[in-house]
Protein backbone atom coordinates (compact mmCIF):
# COMPACT_ATOMS: atom_id res chain seq x y z
CA UNK A 1 0.00 0.00 0.00
CA UNK A 2 1.14 3.09 -1.05
CA UNK A 3 2.61 5.61 2.15
CA UNK A 4 0.71 8.80 3.47
CA UNK A 5 1.72 11.95 4.15
CA UNK A 6 0.21 15.36 5.49
CA UNK A 7 2.17 18.74 4.95
CA UNK A 8 1.58 22.68 5.01
CA UNK A 9 2.03 24.99 2.26
CA UNK A 10 2.12 28.05 3.94
CA UNK A 11 2.32 31.57 1.54
CA UNK A 12 2.16 35.45 1.80
CA UNK A 13 1.48 38.19 -0.32
CA UNK A 14 4.29 40.70 -0.63
CA UNK A 15 1.66 44.02 -1.31
CA UNK A 16 2.77 44.65 -4.99
CA UNK A 17 0.68 41.16 -6.45
CA UNK A 18 3.83 38.79 -5.42
CA UNK A 19 2.99 35.71 -3.32
CA UNK A 20 6.09 33.94 -1.85
CA UNK A 21 5.91 30.03 -0.48
CA UNK A 22 7.82 28.89 2.38
CA UNK A 23 10.09 25.66 1.73
CA UNK A 24 12.75 23.62 3.12
CA UNK A 25 15.25 21.89 1.84
CA UNK A 26 15.79 18.20 2.31
CA UNK A 27 18.24 17.15 4.37
CA UNK A 28 21.20 14.27 4.28
CA UNK A 29 24.07 13.23 1.97
CA UNK A 30 21.94 12.83 -0.96
CA UNK A 31 20.49 16.09 -1.52
CA UNK A 32 23.26 18.58 -0.40
CA UNK A 33 24.53 19.34 -3.16
CA UNK A 34 21.18 19.65 -5.41
CA UNK A 35 18.62 22.14 -5.80
CA UNK A 36 15.97 21.44 -8.47
CA UNK A 37 13.61 18.75 -6.85
CA UNK A 38 15.48 18.88 -3.85
CA UNK A 39 12.89 21.26 -2.31
CA UNK A 40 9.58 20.38 -0.29
CA UNK A 41 7.08 21.59 1.65
CA UNK A 42 7.45 20.50 5.23
CA UNK A 43 5.36 17.62 5.52
CA UNK A 44 5.75 13.50 6.71
CA UNK A 45 3.93 10.54 6.93
CA UNK A 46 1.00 9.27 9.33
CA UNK A 47 -0.74 6.66 9.86
CA UNK A 48 -4.13 5.03 10.30
CA UNK A 49 -5.97 6.64 13.23
CA UNK A 50 -4.23 10.25 12.86
CA UNK A 51 -5.90 12.76 11.13
CA UNK A 52 -4.08 14.55 8.27
CA UNK A 53 -3.98 18.17 9.55
CA UNK A 54 -2.22 16.84 12.96
CA UNK A 55 -0.28 15.14 11.48
CA UNK A 56 0.96 17.92 9.17
CA UNK A 57 1.48 19.97 12.54
CA UNK A 58 3.33 17.38 14.06
CA UNK A 59 5.71 16.67 11.23
CA UNK A 60 5.98 20.67 10.59
CA UNK A 61 7.62 20.83 14.23
CA UNK A 62 9.62 17.55 14.13
CA UNK A 63 11.24 18.95 10.82
CA UNK A 64 11.86 22.38 11.83
CA UNK A 65 11.40 22.82 15.86
CA UNK A 66 8.70 25.13 16.19
CA UNK A 67 5.27 24.86 15.70
CA UNK A 68 3.16 25.59 12.64
CA UNK A 69 1.85 29.45 12.40
CA UNK A 70 -1.77 28.81 14.61
CA UNK A 71 -3.33 30.10 11.92
CA UNK A 72 -6.41 28.98 10.05
CA UNK A 73 -6.01 25.49 7.58
CA UNK A 74 -7.52 24.99 4.59
CA UNK A 75 -6.99 21.64 2.78
CA UNK A 76 -6.02 22.09 -0.49
CA UNK A 77 -5.89 18.17 -1.90
CA UNK A 78 -4.11 15.74 -1.42
CA UNK A 79 -1.96 14.66 -4.57
CA UNK A 80 0.02 11.52 -5.87
CA UNK A 81 3.45 11.37 -6.48
CA UNK A 82 4.88 9.10 -9.59
CA UNK A 83 5.93 6.38 -7.05
CA UNK A 84 2.35 6.60 -5.93
CA UNK A 85 2.72 7.80 -2.17
CA UNK A 86 0.27 10.69 -1.70
CA UNK A 87 0.36 13.81 -0.27
CA UNK A 88 -2.53 15.81 1.40
CA UNK A 89 -1.94 19.61 1.40
CA UNK A 90 -2.94 22.03 3.60
CA UNK A 91 -2.50 25.68 3.08
CA UNK A 92 -2.41 29.02 5.38
CA UNK A 93 -1.90 32.71 5.09
CA UNK A 94 2.05 32.04 6.45
CA UNK A 95 1.98 36.54 6.81
CA UNK A 96 3.74 37.08 9.98
CA UNK A 97 5.69 33.28 10.39
CA UNK A 98 10.01 34.70 10.21
CA UNK A 99 12.12 31.72 8.68
CA UNK A 100 14.71 31.95 11.52
CA UNK A 101 15.49 30.05 14.39
CA UNK A 102 15.13 27.15 13.52
CA UNK A 103 15.79 23.55 15.20
CA UNK A 104 15.91 21.14 12.21
CA UNK A 105 14.63 17.11 13.43
CA UNK A 106 17.45 14.65 13.00
CA UNK A 107 17.44 10.66 10.82
CA UNK A 108 19.92 8.31 11.12
CA UNK A 109 21.35 6.08 8.17
CA UNK A 110 23.92 3.86 6.97
CA UNK A 111 26.30 5.95 5.65
CA UNK A 112 28.40 5.68 3.31
CA UNK A 113 26.20 2.82 1.81
CA UNK A 114 27.31 -0.28 3.40
CA UNK A 115 30.05 1.22 5.30
CA UNK A 116 28.37 -0.53 8.60
CA UNK A 117 28.31 2.98 10.24
CA UNK A 118 25.50 4.86 10.77
CA UNK A 119 25.10 8.79 10.78
CA UNK A 120 22.79 11.57 11.84
CA UNK A 121 21.54 13.94 9.32
CA UNK A 122 19.18 16.97 9.22
CA UNK A 123 15.67 15.91 8.03
CA UNK A 124 16.11 19.61 6.66
CA UNK A 125 19.15 21.73 5.90
CA UNK A 126 17.34 24.96 5.38
CA UNK A 127 14.34 26.71 5.54
CA UNK A 128 13.07 29.91 3.27
CA UNK A 129 10.26 31.89 1.85
CA UNK A 130 10.72 32.14 -1.97
CA UNK A 131 8.70 33.48 -5.06
CA UNK A 132 5.76 30.96 -5.33
CA UNK A 133 7.14 30.29 -8.89
CA UNK A 134 10.40 29.51 -8.09
CA UNK A 135 9.44 27.42 -5.23
CA UNK A 136 6.86 25.89 -7.68
CA UNK A 137 10.09 25.12 -10.04
CA UNK A 138 12.56 23.67 -7.11
CA UNK A 139 9.84 21.75 -5.40
CA UNK A 140 9.82 17.55 -5.88
CA UNK A 141 7.92 17.18 -9.03
CA UNK A 142 4.52 15.28 -7.31
CA UNK A 143 4.13 18.37 -4.99
CA UNK A 144 4.28 20.86 -8.08
CA UNK A 145 0.25 20.03 -8.86
CA UNK A 146 -0.24 21.75 -5.05
CA UNK A 147 1.52 24.83 -5.88
CA UNK A 148 -0.52 25.46 -9.35
CA UNK A 149 -3.40 24.71 -6.95
CA UNK A 150 -2.42 27.38 -5.31
CA UNK A 151 -1.81 30.01 -7.64
CA UNK A 152 -5.68 29.23 -9.12
CA UNK A 153 -6.99 29.59 -6.47
CA UNK A 154 -5.03 33.11 -5.39
CA UNK A 155 -5.59 33.95 -8.69
CA UNK A 156 -9.43 33.59 -8.51
CA UNK A 157 -9.58 35.35 -5.21
CA UNK A 158 -8.33 38.45 -7.05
Amino acid sequence: MAATSAGILLYRLDGKGGVSAFVVHMGGPYWVKKETGAWSIPKGEYGEGEQALDAARREFREELGVDAPDVDYAELGTFAYGSGKRVTVFVADGDGFTASEFTFGEFEMEWPPRSGRTASFPEVDRAEWMPLARARDLVVAGQRPAFDRLEELLAAAH
